[in-house]
């Protein structure tokens, strides 16, 4: 008897959740194909229902969500969306799951920073591998250690080619600043793309008081010059404007600020505005709606990116090679 034999093609199915749509699409279009609909809803008592629109058996799946909150959803509600999207492939039968986290919630806890903490972090890790995802793809991770919180592939993409292209004009003066001694490592990433110098703001948390910093002295030389600060995110803007400030004290020609992730929560675009940066840059990893749009402000997509990370895990080809490696930190 001889014995059976089926060729398969591979399917590509992108699904994506509630809280970045724009960008779905904007991805979708890059790599030529519709975002599926997911028929996403919600039950008069708040729990979220998804049914796909299409059979996805066989299929590679990647859903993306980012981790935010947006018209009344909040950030919870958009992580549980993702874990239903996940579930729902999984029990349809999908042959791979990547779950496309722009956006990964609860990042910062990655750590125990005082006792009877969580690492919430690891938690969420936990949460994609139980609901069936095969592999994470993220950008622009607090930290490093984030992608061994996974048991399985974690593609870490960053934004820092995007950021680049817009900051190599910014003249010969250019000095990149890290906000503090954490983020030294990127900013002189950033440094080196741009031929430019390095600054660090030397800063210290105040102990058992969130989101308040006390910002202390500049490392680095930055009289008269162009000054970019470089963060993954901006969340109540605090650390941003206080460093802006001081780089201003110290006699800077101009101060920018770009991060990959604009959270901007609570008094963030008051904060902004209001500031001494000329220029706030962020890339839509977050939706942009008009309530947190600002003169100053200015959005930069990282669809190019997540399209081709998407396309070389379909193809299994190499993620990191879009980076010329410079995505492991």
């Amino acid at each position: 008897m001889e014995p059976m034999e089926a060729v398969t093609t591979k399917t590509l199915h992108l699904f994506a959740g509630r809280h970045n749509r724009e960008l779905a699409d904007d991805i979708a279009g890059k790599l030529g194909i519709e975002v599926t609909e997911a028929h996403l809803s919600q039950f008069a008592n708040g729990e979220t229902h998804c049914r796909f629109a299409e059979s996805v058996r066989g299929s590679d799946v990647f859903i993306l969500q980012s981790h935010g909150s947006l018209d009344g959803r909040s950030l919870n509600d958009s992580i549980m969306e993702h874990l239903i999207m996940v579930d729902a492939a999984r029990r349809a039968s999908a042959k791979r799951i990547t779950a496309v986290l722009p956006c990964y919630g609860y990042a910062r806890q990655d750590r125990k920073s005082e006792g009877r903490e969580p690492i919430t972090a690891r938690l969420m890790a936990d949460l994609f591998a139980a609901a069936g995802a095969s592999r994470l793809v993220a950008i622009d991770l607090h930290s490093g250690q984030i992608q061994g919180f996974f048991n399985g592939p974690l593609d870490h993409l960053v934004a820092m080619p995007i950021l680049v292209d817009y900051l190599k004009d910014a003249g010969d003066d250019l000095v990149v600043v890290s906000p503090d001694a954490g983020r030294v490592k990127v900013a002189e990433r950033y440094a080196q793309q741009l031929h430019a110098d390095l600054a660090i703001v030397h800063k210290r948390r105040l102990k058992g008081v969130k989101n308040q910093v006390e910002a202390k002295d500049i490392v680095g030389e930055v009289e008269g010059r162009t000054c970019v600060l470089i963060d993954d995110m901006i969340d109540t803007a605090g650390t941003i404007c206080q460093a802006a400030e001081l780089l201003m004290e110290r006699g800077a020609k101009s101060v920018t600020a770009a991060a990959t992730h604009g959270v901007f929560s609570g008094p963030a675009i008051d904060r902004l505005k209001n500031s001494v940066l000329e220029k706030v840059i962020v890339t839509d990893t977050l939706p942009m709606p008009a309530e947190k749009q600002f003169d100053k402000l200015e959005v930069l997509s990282v669809a190019p990116l997540i399209a081709d990370a998407i396309r070389a895990v379909f193809e299994d080809s190499s993620v990191s090679s879009i980076f010329d490696g410079q995505n492991q930190n």
